[in-house]
């Protein structure tokens, strides 16, 4: 009725002194269906009438008519009226939000919550109501209207109701329903369960609790709190810093965190004498040489270059200066956040903030670019959120980079005193903690990056913590170097199992006796009742086996020339290799899905990668990007089984010499142990693989035709031998297995890979 009144005033004002009629006219009638601001027409009336009734049930200064009114609602509703002007108040503004509440279903719902309170006002009013329910019918009307207008009991529908009510059930069975209905209503009406309805009210409940604890726990301290930066790099700070915007941040410098024997000043290297010497072979030996019946020394530290500690001392004040800029810069965008804590890595600077409640992280996420520009950086990575913290991590990169060395690692007691099984030192995360992996539980790892950013000295540095850690009879090395000059400064190092592969068809022959060892191991487990190696060398103290470390440097040169025999064998040992004891080590330059295949990476779970040019490599390497930003010198993202996010990390370095001085060290105190058998084997193997006695009798003229015209195909040697498509097709197979000709590459011609002086004789095959 009250739409109905406001729609038909509306229309007398707009010039339409009566409702429209069903009648045919082509002129457009101006009513309020045609205005477009109607439901702002209908809050303000629905309004106007609330504030009105309120004015006359509260102060009683509406005029006659609001007395009239008053009486009326007080009548029949008691002091439950009062609530009936704010109810028309809301609906009055749902007008100018567009929801409406016409709808028979909320309707019903407000009439049960109003007479729920209603009835529940009444019951309380339990005196008044024993003695209006003895009265006639026409006598507690009246009476119940009368003692309703002077806001005692619960007025007329009140009383009518709750007598009824108190009839039937009593006044406690009156009261479990007007509550049970009222419960129902509301579950009804916010279509939730009891449990969470309960627990919704528990958080309105809290919260003020809440922001009063906040508002205590945020009043700052009215202490100064001071910048203390170390004189000396070998002390240990946590330093608090106040910005001008009066927010703590934490600023943890990644030199805080490292011991004092790695922060003391390079200085020039004494000469050893002979008894210095023995002195500090003791020392190493003590410390991470287990019992073997092999004399070797591991190592010593002086050999590798010691690292130059520079402080800067207006390190923390360009820091400050930059967490305020970023907060701005966000500030600027329409993101309200606030650092929480710093972390200044060897590389990069990591800043912590926490956005306000509202702000999504994707928002964060796609400001990288902006943020870049403003704080001038080259590349920025954001890590949205932090793993175990809520904050948002934004990487950005040091004026000044740090050098992280070899040596410094190797002095980490988390690597000289490292429990794990085959420990191998990475770098440095964002912290400035050292990163220690373990060979042993990855169980296999796939190196990727662009040409210079870090895969060779990566995998130097973990040669070497094998070799400052493991004795020949606890690790053996087997290398394969296809670009020849990688590795082969490691030949003749007791740990390795043959001499550096660096032939190509020759590693696939040494990849097949990898996966024959692994599987003459299963037979003696078997045989021995045992599950791995751990189990065979608790069992077996005097006869240990020992690990075998497979290192490939690059592989995309072993899949050009044999790419089905090395994927086979890579895949065979990245399945089963792990309980035998044998380790999976690949390089790679070329992150594509052509020499990085899909069931190879399946196999190998824990990935490196350095920098690369696209999204598209970083999502080959990592299922993820990430890799594009990074920096390179070293700069990688750990990936390890088990990790939701990569970590990244600032690798460890060793120059050429430093390499060249440990190996020396080595050599000199023990010969090479290479085994002889694994090198008759791997001969065998490749001498079976090219002497074939299947081997077509037109081989010699097929193989002559193909390197005459540079073409490999198929079509080719069925026009100039004249002979069918199967024949051929098995020439050009027989070809690409002895590295004759490249493999298919698609709609590519393959390469022809020697030339016409390079044709070998029947005796050579």
């Amino acid at each position: 009725m009250l739409n109905l009144f406001t729609k038909f005033g509306f229309n007398v004002i707009m010039g339409c002194d009566e409702l429209p009629r069903k009648t045919k006219s082509k002129k457009k009638i101006n009513t309020l269906k045609n205005f477009k601001h109607a439901n702002e027409v209908y809050g303000i009336c629905t309004i106007a009438f609330g504030l009105i009734l309120l004015a006359a049930m509260q102060t009683r200064g509406a005029g006659q008519i609001g007395e009239w009114v008053r009486l009326l609602f007080m009548g029949l509703f008691s002091t439950v009226a009062l609530i009936i002007p704010y109810i028309i108040v809301f609906l009055g503004i749902l007008f100018f939000t567009n929801k409406s509440f016409s709808k028979v279903r909320n309707t019903i719902y407000f009439t049960m919550f109003f007479l729920c309170i209603l009835v529940f006002k009444t019951l309380l009013d339990k005196t008044i109501l024993d003695g209006l329910i003895t009265l006639k019918l026409s006598e507690l009307v009246s009476s119940s209207f009368a003692i309703g207008s002077e806001g005692i009991g619960g007025g007329l529908v009140g009383t009518l109701i709750t007598s009824a009510l108190v009839g039937l059930l009593g006044y406690y069975g009156s009261y479990i329903v007007v509550v049970a209905t009222f419960i129902i209503c509301t579950m009804l009406y916010t279509k939730t369960s009891l449990l969470q309805l309960l627990v919704n009210i528990k958080k309105i409940l809290m919260k003020p609790i809440e922001m009063i604890s906040f508002e205590r726990k945020a009043k700052p301290k009215k202490e100064t709190i001071k910048i203390n930066i170390p004189s000396e790099p070998a002390e240990t700070h946590i330093n608090k810093v106040e910005q001008n915007i009066e927010e703590k941040i934490k600023i943890l410098d990644y030199t805080d965190i490292n011991s004092k024997a790695s922060l003391v000043e390079a200085v020039e290297e004494p000469v050893l004498d002979a008894e210095e010497l023995e002195e500090i072979n003791e020392i190493s030996t003590s410390k991470l040489q287990k019992q073997s019946s092999i004399q070797y020394i591991l190592p010593e530290t002086a050999l590798l270059n010691q690292l130059e500690v520079t402080v800067n001392k207006d390190d923390r004040k360009n820091i400050q200066l930059k967490a305020k800029k970023l907060e701005d810069t966000l500030r600027n965008f329409g993101v309200q956040a606030k650092i929480l804590q710093v972390n200044k890595g060897p590389t990069v600077t990591r800043f912590e903030l926490q956005p306000d409640t509202g702000v999504k992280v994707s928002k964060i996420v796609n400001l990288s670019d902006d943020i870049a520009l403003n704080l001038a950086a080259p590349a920025i990575r954001i890590e949205a959120p932090i793993p175990g913290k809520a904050a948002v991590g934004i990487e950005i990169p040091n004026d000044i980079v740090s050098m992280v060395t070899l040596r410094e690692m190797i002095e980490q007691e988390a690597f000289s005193n490292s429990n794990l099984r085959l420990p191998f030192i990475l770098g440095k995360d964002v912290s400035g903690s050292p990163i220690i992996g373990d060979i042993a539980q990855m169980p296999h790892l796939l190196i990727a990056g662009a040409t210079g950013s870090g895969k060779s000295v990566c995998i130097n540095t973990l040669i070497l913590s094998i070799l400052y850690r493991f004795t020949p009879e606890s690790v053996r090395l087997l290398l394969i170097d296809p670009k020849v000059v990688e590795l082969n400064q490691y030949n003749g190092v007791p740990h390795l199992l043959i001499p550096v592969v660096t032939d190509a068809k020759r590693a696939t022959s040494a990849l097949n006796w990898a996966v024959q060892e692994m599987i003459q191991r299963y037979k003696s487990f078997a045989e021995n009742g045992v599950k791995d190696i751990l189990g065979y060398n608790e069992k077996y103290k005097d006869n240990k086996m020992p690990y075998i470390v497979i290192i490939i440097d690059e592989l995309a040169d072993l899949m050009m020339v044999a790419p089905n025999d090395v994927e086979d064998a890579i895949c065979r040992l990245a399945q089963m290799a792990r309980a035998a004891g044998l380790h999976l080590i690949i390089a790679t330059q070329r992150p594509s899905v052509d020499v990085i295949t899909g069931i190879i990476k399946a196999n190998i779970p824990s990935r490196i990668a350095f920098s690369v040019a696209s999204q598209t490599d970083s999502r080959t390497i990592l299922d993820m990007g990430g890799a594009e930003k990074l920096l390179g010198k070293g700069d990688m993202l750990y990936y390890p089984i088990g990790y939701n996010k990569p970590l990244r990390v600032q690798a460890s370095f060793v120059s050429e010499k430093e390499v060249e001085r440990v190996v020396t060290f080595i050599k000199e105190q023990l010969n090479p142990m290479y085994e002889e058998e694994v090198i008759d084997t791997i001969s065998k193997n490749n001498t079976n693989m090219v002497n074939n006695e299947d081997i077509d009798e037109l081989f010699d003229d097929a193989l002559r035709v193909i390197v005459e015209s540079n073409q490999a195909s198929i079509s080719m040697l069925q026009r100039r031998l004249k002979i069918g498509y199967n024949r051929a097709a098995r020439l050009i197979d027989d070809m690409e297995a002895r590295g004759y000709i490249g493999p298919h590459e698609g709609s590519k011609p393959r390469q022809v890979l020697i030339e016409n002086v390079d044709i070998p004789s029947k005796e050579a095959r």
